[in-house]
C-alpha cells in the first residue's frame, strides 16, 4: 500500500452491481459474562472457529453466505436445523478461515474439519431439554464430521475459574455459559454468555487513518464503529504485513479490550482479525 486515504467514508466502499445481499440466519448471540451464578448454566469450551448454521440442507456463515461443502461432508448431517463452529482445532483459525472461504474447496483440507454442534436452534424446549435431545439425535447419526461440545455442570464460580484456566492453558479461546431454562431466542441476550480474560466485540471500518513516523505511508489506525453507533480509533495489535494492507473499509473486524471508560468506549483496545465470512469468488 503506497498511500493511506484519510477518512474514506464508508459510502465510498465498493459495492458489486445487482448483488444479492444474503440473509443471515436466526442465531443467538453472547453477552458478556457479568459474574453471574454459574449454577443456573451448562458452561463448554468457547471454540476459535467459524460460525455455522446447517438448515437442513446446506451450511451457512453468520452473515448467511453458503459454505462450500464437499458433497460427502454433510452427507450424514440432519434434516434438523443445527448451531454450531466449524473447527480445526486450537490456534487454527487462519487456516481454517481460509479453508472454508474458498469457491472450490479442498477435499484434504475439509477431512480435517469437524462441525461443532451447541445447539437446536429451530426447537421452543428450555436449553437442557434441548441438549438431550441433541444427545439422542447423535445416537442415530452416523458421521465423523459432526461432533457435540460438552456441556458441563459446575457447581460453583470457583469451578468456573478452574475451568477457565485449564482450557486456556490448553491454548483454547475461553467459556461459553448456556442459561439451563432459557429459550433460543435470535438475539444478543443474557441466556448465552461469554468468559474470557479479555473481552472481544466487532466493529464496522469506516475510515483508515495515516500513520507517522516508521508508520508513514502506512496504516496508522481504523477509525471503526461498533454495532450500536460508538465509533474509535483502533491503532494497535497490527503487523506490518496489514498496515501495508489493512481491512478494507466496510469489513468487519473483531478487536480485544479491558473494560470500557466512562464514555462506554473500549478500554486497551487491539486489533485481532479480519472478520470475513464471505467465500471466495470464482
Amino acid at each position: 500500500m503506497k498511500q493511506v486515504a484519510l477518512l474514506v467514508p464508508l459510502a465510498l466502499a465498493p459495492v458489486g452491481i445487482g448483488a444479492q445481499v444474503p440473509e443471515p440466519p436466526p442465531l443467538q448471540l453472547a453477552a458478556d459474562y457479568q459474574q453471574q451464578d454459574v449454577v443456573h448454566y451448562r458452561v463448554s469450551e468457547k471454540l476459535d472457529g467459524v460460525r455455522a448454521y446447517w438448515n437442513g440442507r446446506e451450511l451457512l456463515s453468520r452473515g448467511g453466505h453458503r459454505f462450500s461443502t464437499p458433497d460427502w461432508f454433510v452427507a450424514g448431517f440432519p434434516d434438523t436445523p443445527l448451531d454450531g463452529e466449524l473447527w480445526l482445532g486450537r490456534g487454527r483459525f487462519e487456516d481454517l478461515s481460509a479453508a472454508v472461504r474458498r469457491y472450490r474447496p479442498d477435499e484434504a483440507e475439509w477431512r480435517q474439519l469437524r462441525f461443532m454442534v451447541f445447539d437446536l436452534p429451530a426447537s421452543d424446549l428450555p436449553f437442557e431439554a434441548r441438549l438431550s435431545a441433541l444427545e439422542r439425535l447423535f445416537l442415530h447419526l452416523d458421521t465423523p464430521y459432526l461432533e457435540l461440545i460438552e456441556q458441563r455442570r459446575l457447581p460453583d464460580n470457583t469451578a468456573l475459574a478452574a475451568y477457565l484456566a485449564e482450557v486456556e492453558d490448553l491454548g483454547g479461546e475461553g467459556l461459553m455459559l448456556r442459561h439451563r431454562d432459557s429459550r433460543y431466542l435470535p438475539t444478543r441476550n443474557q441466556d448465552l454468555l461469554k468468559l474470557k480474560r479479555f473481552q472481544d466485540a466487532e466493529a464496522i471500518v469506516l475510515a483508515h487513518l495515516p500513520g507517522q513516523g516508521k508508520y508513514a505511508g502506512m496504516l496508522g489506525a481504523l477509525l471503526v464503529e461498533t454495532e450500536d453507533g460508538r465509533r474509535f480509533r483502533l491503532g494497535t495489535g497490527f503487523s506490518d504485513g496489514q498496515r501495508q494492507q489493512p481491512p478494507p473499509v466496510g469489513s468487519m473486524v473483531t478487536y480485544r479490550y479491558r473494560g470500557e471508560t466512562g464514555q462506554r468506549l473500549p478500554r486497551f483496545a487491539s486489533f485481532v482479525r479480519v472478520r470475513n465470512d464471505a467465500p471466495e469468488r470464482p
